[in-house]
């Protein structure tokens, strides 16, 4: 099998190859981050990492894109494991807030760690040039929301 790398002299072949990067980048932070925290589902680890600040159940859901009556059952459960605890919301009493526990808090802090080793480590980018790499992610992620997040995108 040869390995070499492709002539990127040839535009259009660096244009597919640029494209095959980001599906390559894509699996490879996949297969990292799969084995992770067993006792934890992917829906579950999503959920931790999105829950920075307090959030009602219709809102993660919507987040998440996942039926609140998914969501519901989901939180049940992790509250049930100290992950998460519900606060009445203070500007409707009728509304649940969904907040991180200590644990939730620790947790969370450990999956954005291995998420931001998995990204060092399939990269293999110095730090300054991860720092701007991370930039333009953000960039691009916030010009796809903005027309609309994609269907299927779990989060």
């Amino acid at each position: 099998m040869n390995l070499a790398m492709p002539d990127e002299s040839n535009t259009d072949t660096a244009r597919g190859e640029m494209i095959l990067s980001v599906a390559t980048l894509y699996w490879s932070l996949h297969e990292r981050l799969d084995g992770g925290c067993p006792e934890l589902s992917k829906l579950e680890r999503m959920f931790l990492v999105k829950l920075s600040k307090p959030l009602r159940i219709g809102d993660m859901a919507k987040n998440l894109q996942v039926l609140p009556s998914t969501l519901t059952a989901l939180a049940d459960d992790l509250e049930k494991r100290g992950f998460i605890e519900r606060h009445r919301d203070p500007d409707d009493r009728r509304a649940w807030l969904l907040e991180l526990t200590k644990l939730g808090h620790k947790t969370r802090a450990e999956l954005l760690d291995r998420v931001e080793t998995a990204l060092r480590e399939a990269t293999g980018l110095p730090e300054e040039d991860l720092k701007i790499f991370g930039e333009l992610l953000l960039r691009v992620r916030n010009h796809i929301m903005a027309e609309g997040r994609p269907k299927g995108l779990p989060f």
